[in-house]
């Protein structure tokens, strides 16, 4: 029987976890984009251009400030 080195145990789990957090933030993005075109609709400008602005600072947070800069770099070091 192998023993895991706990070494990559801790580094694995450092890749699913900003996985976990890049994917949690663009759908919590995503989701407010929607509300706020909901809120538009509904003639709410105010929540509409707030839900709009969260929205779009989760996304950019979930996919450029995790998955690219974080995710992306810890994948290409693990494969070279």
């Amino acid at each position: 029987m192998t023993s895991l080195d706990p070494e990559l145990v801790i580094e694995s789990l450092s890749v699913v976890f900003y996985a976990i957090a890049a994917s949690a933030l663009t759908i919590g993005g995503i989701a407010a984009e929607y509300a706020s075109t909901q809120h538009l609709g509904a003639g709410d400008q105010t929540v509409a251009l707030w839900l709009a602005a969260i929205g779009a600072v989760m996304i950019y947070a979930g996919v450029y400030g995790l998955g690219y800069q974080k995710l992306l770099v810890e994948v290409q070091a693990r494969l070279n």
